[in-house]
């Protein structure tokens, strides 16, 4: 099957207020320019290396997301250009990035990273660091960054009923920080939970946006 194909029939299951973010990482240019052909838009990489050269010789509307770890230091190789990073998960991240989109007169958009599977080597805020952050509102002095939202990746396991409830723990922080801070600001509106084995649960949990790469572009071998 072709990935025009693939994302036909993914489009088919996602409902019209959910975004799909194609995840590229490792895939090559012409394979991510065959999905860009069939309409996608939304690109996520996870390395500032692959990201950097994929952004010069790919078509400059698309919008790049960063979903994985990133470094400090990594952050002004992508401040020009990159649209979202899905990942932020320090407060010292979230100072470089405003520092940065600063100097090149850019906002970029940020979703809070919050630890919600059950494997201590992924990264994000806990649940009572994300809360003392909002309390403490040090968001409000970070004008060049916009934080729209949470992102969270479940466990890995077979256990649907375990990756529902962490789906729903984290939907339901969302809920509550939307409430008590972000009641009248429309940008806190994403919520990025779901991959390839998990998507459809965390549609039905409430997730707005998805990542999902081997269901694009096929299984790797390698």
């Amino acid at each position: 099957m072709s990935i025009a194909s693939r994302l036909d029939e993914l489009k088919k299951e996602l409902p019209d207020d959910v975004r799909l973010t194609a995840v590229s990482k490792f895939q090559t240019i012409p394979l991510i320019g065959e999905a860009y052909a069939a309409g996608q838009r939304i690109f996520g990489e996870s390395r500032v290396q692959e990201l950097v050269p994929k952004q010069e010789q790919l078509p400059k509307d698309i919008e790049w997301h960063f979903i994985g770890h990133l470094q400090q230091n990594k952050v002004k190789y992508i401040a020009p250009f990159i649209d979202t990073v899905q990942s932020v998960d320090s407060r010292p991240l979230l100072q470089e990035l405003n520092k940065q989109a600063e100097r090149n007169n850019r906002i970029i958009k940020v979703l809070l990273q919050v630890h919600i599977a059950q494997e201590p080597q992924k990264f994000g805020f806990s649940f009572e660091e994300i809360t003392a952050f909002f309390k403490n509102k040090p968001h409000e002095n970070l004008p060049h960054l916009r934080i729209t939202g949470l992102m969270g990746m479940a466990t890995q396991t077979e256990d649907k009923q375990q990756i529902r409830a962490e789906f729903s723990v984290l939907a339901t922080l969302f809920f509550k920080l939307k409430k008590e801070y972000f009641a009248e600001n429309t940008d806190f509106r994403d919520l990025s939970m779901g991959m390839s084995d998990d998507y459809l649960i965390a549609i039905e949990e409430g997730s707005t946006i998805v990542r999902i790469g081997s269901k694009i572009f096929g299984e790797r071998n390698y």
